[in-house]
């Protein structure tokens, strides 16, 4: 919007200038200096010369000329007071645009939150009944399948949404100082703290551990599904190979 408006200044300027083609140029002109046909003469007094005159210039004919420079750069100005208008327009649509997918996707964030907390209540479900015998493991992959699946819906809104937060700070012409951004000393030290305390933990409930130990089928268990499997799969094993 800055630049716009200075364009717009400077277009003003230049109908200024093509007024200002109207009037006559008045020239002041002086000059000095010693002449004279013999070398050893040059510097003596009486070979000193000088000139002052004004000098006073206007065009008579031109065609129209000058009418058509006005206008050319009237219409000019024209052009950068729209397009002035039109940036203003653009950004005002951008900030109510970023503001209204803000609220929409706060709103979408705490909903797919609560469907992550559901699915997570139900691969919990799912982990109980398959270890009390009363359901297979194929229960158990969906179950995680639907987890993973909630929670990578929920860090794509939550991606838009700090899109949309950056958006909205461009929109608004600010927050991009860099004295804001972080130092590179501070990145080496977080980095440095976080390859030795190793990553944070996975959920137990959403995450699947490798290699289980072999596991016996229900189906194989006498008096199934009222007797549990001999080898019943701990709550840190969630999300576990079936068993073979």
């Amino acid at each position: 919007i800055a630049a716009a408006e200075r364009q717009v200044a400077a277009a003003n300027a230049q109908i200024g200038v093509a007024k200002a083609a109207y009037y006559p140029n008045l020239t002041l002109n002086a000059t000095g200096g010693f002449e004279t046909s013999h070398f050893l003469e040059w510097f003596t007094w009486p070979s000193r010369f000088w000139s002052l005159g004004p000098q006073l210039a206007e065009t008579i004919f031109e065609a129209g000329a000058r009418r058509a420079a006005t206008e050319q750069a009237q219409a000019a100005y024209d052009a950068a007071v729209a397009n002035y208008r039109q940036t203003v327009l653009t950004v005002f649509q951008s900030v109510e645009d970023n503001l209204a997918a803000l609220r929409i996707l706060s709103e979408e964030v705490v909903e797919e939150h609560t469907a992550v907390n559901s699915s997570n209540r139900y691969l919990d479900l799912s982990m109980t009944r398959y270890r009390a015998g009363v359901d297979s493991y194929l229960n158990v992959i969906t179950a995680q399948n639907t987890v993973l699946t909630n929670r990578e819906t929920e860090l794509q809104i939550q991606l838009r949404q700090m899109t949309a937060s950056v958006s909205l700070i461009m929109a608004l012409g600010g927050g991009w100082d860099i004295s804001e951004l972080p130092k590179v000393n501070a990145l080496t030290a977080k980095q440095a703290k976080w390859t030795a305390n190793g990553p944070a933990q996975p959920n137990a409930a959403a995450v699947a551990a490798p290699n289980p130990p072999p596991l016996t089928p229900v189906a194989a268990v006498p008096g199934a599904p009222n007797n549990p499997p001999p080898n019943p799969v701990p709550t840190s094993a969630v999300g576990e190979n079936p068993p073979k």
